[in-house]
């Protein structure tokens, strides 16, 4: 379907278009990533179908789910990342939608209960701890060096693009599916067949992995592994600036998140319309990728990521002083366009630098680390914001962004220069 990459160097998009083996492993992502929406929004409408055990309200059933779904990113994001360097990138890839789509199907087998709907849940999410690092560790396999940048550029877009449509369009769909393939298992099946169609779509990838040797697997416990990335990072201050850099615009995000339900209210819109808003930042975000993957040669040498920390600030700062809905949905947008000139040049150096034999390592570490990263936001944004008020909690992270922002690029501008 896709011809193999040129031998010549070409970058930009053109070059990735002509890669089949990058074009499939991206097809399988977005495919992948609008599962995982969509079953998501399916556990939240099951909810409504499944009783609730005895003592337990419907909104903690809610809550519960949530967690669920989270435990298993603190519990296993590094083992992910130990596995990934200890298995074909690929059987782990297509072996994780295919368990996750088994899964998904065997929902209409099995009783309603609420724990067994948690148990799933738990199981699912634990599975996609393997597929990502997986996948992160795949694409510098797969695309040439001087097109790591239009490729993550092109990921960070489609992954965000996933995020915004998988939930605008999950309940249509499954709405849809109750109706043409039965209320018994369409939903399930819909889903179920997106996980799989993930993993059919990625069976043909073919590329070359790093082997270690026989007696550096046989002799490696699991733990030292981990502690070896850990070491790795110490000594590679650029690999851990970029992550720290990254963690820290996830944190900002999900504070967001939670910021974003009473910037509804604020501007005259309903609670459940906070989406709006996360919408417009992930739109700035696809367009800021875009802008990165396609004239990124355009750009080298210059400090990327202190312009997205600023440009973040300056949004976070202004929204304390406007109360014009258009002009906060653009606001949000060129947050976004500032979130990719970090998250995109930040993955980039991260995979540059990193070498094969700790690819699926540092990969796991860094969902471990972002995971853990993002409970403590989401858990003291709310007390916060109703202890100081919502301006107040936006003008101070809008200071922090701009610290963290300089002192980044202070540690950092001499490397990252020869490398963005």
């Amino acid at each position: 379907m896709f011809p193999t990459e040129p031998a010549a160097i070409n970058n930009g998009f053109g070059s990735l278009l002509k890669n089949r083996g990058f074009m499939l492993l991206w097809i399988g992502q977005l495919v992948s990533q609008l599962a995982d929406k969509v079953f998501f929004v399916l556990m939240i409408a099951l909810l409504e179908v499944y009783p609730p055990p005895p003592g337990i309200a419907q909104n903690s059933m809610y809550s519960t789910l949530m967690v669920a779904f989270t435990i298993p990113a603190i519990l296993f994001g590094s083992a992910g990342g130990i596995l990934v360097d200890r298995l074909p990138k690929k059987l782990i890839m297509v072996g994780s939608d295919v368990v996750r789509g088994l899964l998904t199907l065997c929902l209409p087998l099995l009783p309603r209960e609420f724990l067994i709907l948690l148990m799933l849940a738990f199981a699912i999410s634990s599975v996609t701890q393997f597929f990502a690092p997986a996948e992160q560790a795949a694409i510098p396999l797969i695309v040439r060096r001087e097109n790591l940048l239009a490729a993550n550029a092109l990921f960070s877009s489609t992954m965000m693009g996933a995020l915004i449509v998988g939930f605008a369009i999950g309940e249509p769909i499954l709405s849809w599916a109750k109706s043409w393939m039965g209320e018994t298992y369409g939903q399930e099946l819909v889903v179920g067949g997106l996980y799989i169609l993930s993993a059919v779509i990625m069976q043909p990838i073919n590329f070359t992995e790093h082997k270690p040797l026989k007696d550096e697997n046989s002799q490696t416990h699991p733990w030292s592994e981990f502690t070896e990335s850990i070491r790795y990072l110490k000594k590679n201050r650029l690999v851990l600036n970029a992550m720290l850099q990254l963690t820290t615009l996830y944190c900002v995000f999900a504070a967001l998140t939670v910021l974003a339900i009473q910037l509804a209210e604020d501007f005259g819109l309903k609670e459940k319309q906070f989406g709006f808003f996360l919408a417009a930042a992930g739109v700035g975000m696809v367009v800021g990728a875009g802008i990165l993957g396609h004239w990124g040669e355009k750009f080298h040498h210059k400090p990327l990521p202190l312009i997205g920390f600023l440009l973040i600030a300056l949004v976070l700062g202004v929204f304390t002083f406007t109360h014009n809905l258009a002009l906060a949905l653009g606001l949000c947008a060129i947050l976004g366009i500032g979130a990719a000139l970090i998250g995109v040049p930040m993955q980039t150096v991260i995979q540059q630098q990193t070498p094969p034999n700790m690819h699926g390592k540092v990969f796991g570490f860094q969902n471990h680390a972002v995971n853990i990263a993002l409970s403590v936001p989401l858990a003291i944004t709310g007390p916060l914001t109703d202890a100081l008020g919502l301006r107040a909690v936006m003008m101070t992270m809008s200071v922090v962004v701009v610290v963290v922002g300089f002192w980044a690029w202070k540690n950092t501008r001499r490397v990252l220069q020869d490398v963005i």
